[in-house]
């Protein structure tokens, strides 16, 4: 293994860990906010138990993000010191801007919320929350746009072989950034409302009679049905604008190897990019992925033969990654569209509320999934059509990053299994019981 590989798999390693606690909280924390907004309005003392369950989950979510996201800055320098080098004008500028705006309002108001339970009024503690729930998402917003201008630049201008950063609107209203960042918070969404639908099954399995899980689930469910209809729509019109302005991560997406008319969405294929063809195809309809990606079933697609081998994404994982979030995709309106309609007798489908407790792994797959096909689709660029991943990479030893690699692996895979085994006792608390304790 070269320097090269090593690093693309710390990072990579870094990064989907990292993002296991990044969904649920952008989306808990909406949660959150509605449920508070609820208790003050209502003084309904049932919502105040349910922002207290589910704060415990999301603050542990929230600190495990926190300390698992820290290094992923730093290897900007460590391990790709010349990608920092080459776009730290422009990408930079929109890291320091969420941390000096978007993560300190977040924190700042965290803390309020924490601790202002008996201190402030119960307007301003729900305040505070619904500013978290801002900044956070909006942390997000800025994080995107700066992946997103490796997506797809614009708004610099090269000099001295650096791309330096000339019209800042043109970031912030880049068409890939609000088709990504919608995309990302939607999903993030639906995780939310999957862990608060399954946790509430789970719980109702034990006492049907529980108000608090009754009303949980049919937020969570309301919540996630909602949100995947909205992913499915949007997630069409972002496949069409990767279409045009990322042609060839659209062709490994669907394994489309010839330019062709009438080109075809394939329901499963296994390909082979030694031999440049699909080993094995399933359920082939014509003309369907000219009209998803052109508007018309006539139109033409460029095939992965239209680019040289060494200008073509990794196909089989950005294929598979693409199926496995599509065919979710369509799954989740399916789970939580059945879930809200039977929400009121839903005690009455035992086989249905386990296997919603199953379910909850499935929306961090499709995500996980979503930026495999984002990040490998890229590929081999780090900046598309501009930098190469190969030239982005930092001079230092194999040993070096073998050595970081490791310690990532253990450490990382450690916080997994601490999150897993505190996600699991804080879920499965009565809350209903006296000795719980504020959050």
């Amino acid at each position: 293994m070269d320097v090269l590989l090593l690093s693309r798999f710390q990072f990579a390693f870094a990064t989907m860990v990292h993002f296991l606690f990044i969904p649920l909280t952008l989306g808990l924390v909406i949660l959150l906010a509605l449920w508070e907004t609820q208790y003050v309005l209502t003084g309904d003392e049932t919502y105040k138990k349910m922002v207290k369950f589910w704060g415990k989950i999301f603050l542990i979510n929230f600190a495990l993000g926190v300390v698992t996201g820290i290094n992923l800055e730093f290897q900007f320098g460590t391990n790709w010191s010349r990608f920092s080098s080459y776009a730290g004008d422009v990408f930079g500028s929109l890291l320091a801007i969420e941390a000096t705006v978007a993560f300190f309002l977040e924190s700042t108001f965290l803390g309020v919320w924490i601790f202002g339970w008996t201190r402030i009024s119960p307007r301003l503690h729900a305040l505070s929350i619904w500013l978290v729930a801002l900044a956070s998402n909006v942390s997000a917003f800025w994080i995107i746009v700066a992946n997103a201008w490796m997506q797809h630049p614009v708004g610099y201008v090269m000099r001295n072989g650096r791309a330096e950063l000339e019209d800042f609107f043109a970031l912030i209203t880049n068409v890939f950034a609000w088709h990504q960042c919608i995309h990302t918070l939607c999903a993030s969404y639906i995780l939310a409302g999957f862990l608060v639908m399954g946790v509430s099954a789970w719980h109702l399995l034990q006492n049907p009679e529980s108000v608090l899980f009754s009303r949980s689930f049919a937020y969570g469910a309301g919540f996630s049905f909602l949100l995947s209809l909205v992913v499915i729509a949007q997630g069409h019109l972002h496949g069409e604008h990767v279409a045009h302005v990322q042609p060839a991560k659209f062709a490994a997406m669907e394994s489309l190897w010839e330019t062709k008319t009438w080109a075809p969405v394939t329901a499963l294929v296994i390909p082979s990019e030694d031999e440049e063809k699909n080993l094995f195809e399933f359920l082939a309809i014509p003309g369907t992925l000219s009209f998803l990606a052109f508007r018309t079933p006539e139109a033409e697609v460029k095939g992965l033969k239209a680019w040289p081998k060494d200008e073509r994404p990794p196909v089989l994982l950005t294929s598979m990654g693409f199926r496995i979030m599509l065919f979710l995709g369509f799954l989740f309106p399916l789970l939580s569209g059945f879930a809200w309609f039977k929400r009121h007798s839903i005690s009455n489908y035992p086989r249905f509320m386990k296997l919603l407790v199953f379910a909850i792994p499935l929306p961090y797959l499709a995500i996980q999934s979503g930026w495999i096909v984002t990040e490998v689709g890229r590929q081999p660029w780090v900046v598309y059509g501009l930098l190469r991943t190969s030239k982005a990479v930092s001079p230092i030893s194999v040993s070096q990053v073998a050595a970081s690699l490791g310690a990532f692996a253990l450490l990382y895979s450690l916080f997994v299994a601490l999150y897993i085994l505190l996600l699991i006792q804080a879920a499965s608390q009565n809350p209903d019981q006296p000795q719980m304790k504020s959050v």
